[in-house]
């Protein structure tokens, strides 16, 4: 079948994520048939760079064998079971394995299925825990222009009205405090002394603080520096606050360093991982946390006590043998060395941008790229026409309104990047 009969059975049937599907009438839908390294493939023959690693998710390409052959083998051995009473191999293993890998003070690790589920899991752990301890906090805190997830949990701790703003009447009390403008010491300065502030207001309400580690995703790849992460674990320990990273995007080499919290050189309360964390193959999500959290829900059988909180298909054998490859291969073929020459190489392609009259600004953190275009009003939709663009010229480009992103596969290759970047600058320097 063609492309053209495959989006006409699709379109009959399916509503996709963060679409209007009425852009369909005339922005064709791309049915992909298979995929291998950083191309995807449609029904057609033609082929797309995918530069944004399928919303984040792929490291090490598509189909990469090693994490294939996990999943098939233990898919013979043990599919599923459920993780309440029971356990198994790949679930144990894949937990200490990630215990040993992020900060230190992590020391327990829950599953979840997705990463809008692993905020809620932290952020009902963190109210829980202060509510086992005879305190009521029911407000969190988080940055301005953040995004964490579109449940109701997550998306009320976010700050992008693109998501939030229909849904308001539905969410749990949240307040922001700013997001440091740039990744300057003295925007570091600046936002820790509002951050003071509010925390000296509210500290009696507030249960946890949220942050994505200098990266925030969604919010059009806005960077800040280290120096606020160090800061903001310093004053929220001072008041008694939970810290909860959320790095389900910055993790797992994202940012240059396995967990961006490296770079601050902290260790939060919580950290929220999915995304990477099974390479791109299946959903699955963690959510680590410290012993002394754990701990205010041991006790003999009390049933508000208890964290009840599950999936069906929690620490699912699949997906743990998945991430359990994944870890595998960042071990074996040191991909966090190897990925700094394809950094750098990002970082010479991302200067000429700032050559074109529509670009107002460029960014990098790590393998993480962003090219800012001037304020163009959101109905002359001119990041579509650089993801037209883009399409037309085998790169598929998703960009987050006028800002476009480069988040590669780490198995991209020096031509690649080049052909990548260079497709995104003809594109803005089309834009009329």
């Amino acid at each position: 079948m063609t492309n053209t009969q495959w989006m006409e059975r699709d379109l009959r049937v399916l509503w996709h994520p963060c679409t209007q599907m009425k852009d369909h009438e005339h922005l064709p839908l791309i049915p992909i048939a298979r995929a291998e390294g950083v191309w995807l493939y449609d029904f057609d023959g033609r082929r797309y760079l995918d530069a944004i690693s399928s919303w984040w998710v792929n490291l090490f390409g598509h189909g990469h064998p090693k994490i294939a052959e996990a999943i098939a083998g233990q898919a013979k051995k043990l599919e599923h079971v459920l993780l309440a009473g029971f356990s198994h191999r790949p679930a144990i293993e894949l937990a200490e394995r990630l215990v040993a890998l992020t900060p230190q003070g992590l020391e327990k690790v829950f599953y979840a299925d997705n990463g809008s589920s692993a905020i809620e899991v932290a952020l009902k752990m963190s109210y829980h825990f202060h509510r086992n301890r005879g305190e009521e906090r029911s407000l969190f805190l988080s940055l301005s222009n953040s995004y964490h997830g579109e449940t109701l949990g997550a998306l009320s701790v976010g700050d992008v009205a693109l998501y939030k703003e229909t849904y308001q009447p539905l969410l749990i009390r949240n307040i922001q405090t700013p997001v440091p403008r740039d990744n300057s010491p003295e925007a570091s300065e600046e936002a820790l002394e509002a951050l003071a502030k509010i925390l000296d207001d509210w500290d009696e309400e507030i249960a946890a603080m949220i942050v994505e580690p200098l990266v925030q995703g969604a919010g059009g790849m806005h960077m800040y520096g280290p120096d606020y992460l160090r800061g903001a674990r310093e004053l929220t320990a001072r008041y008694g606050v939970h810290l909860i990273a959320d790095e389900i995007m910055t993790g797992f080499g994202r940012t240059g360093t396995m967990f961006a919290c490296e770079q601050a050189g902290i260790s939060p309360d919580f950290m929220a991982l999915s995304k990477g964390l099974t390479g791109g193959f299946l959903p699955l999500s963690a959510v680590l946390t410290s012993d002394e959290i754990y701990g205010a829900f041991y006790c003999d059988y009390h049933e508000y006590k208890a964290f009840l909180h599950s999936h069906s298909y929690t620490g699912n054998p699949l997906a743990c043998a998945a991430a359990l490859a994944t870890l595998d291969i960042f071990e074996t073929e040191q991909i966090l060395s190897r990925n700094q020459a394809k950094i750098r190489q990002i970082s010479e392609n991302l200067q000429r941008f700032t050559k074109l009259d529509p670009v107002k600004s460029i960014r990098q953190t790590g393998m993480i790229a962003a090219v800012e275009m001037i304020d163009f009003p959101a109905e002359a939709r001119k990041g579509l026409e650089v993801y037209r663009y883009g399409l037309e010229h085998e790169v598929l480009l998703r960009p987050l309104g006028n800002v476009i992103y480069f988040m590669p596969p780490y198995v991209i290759t020096q031509e690649q990047i080049d052909r990548m970047m260079g497709v995104a600058y003809e594109g803005i320097k089309s834009l009329s």
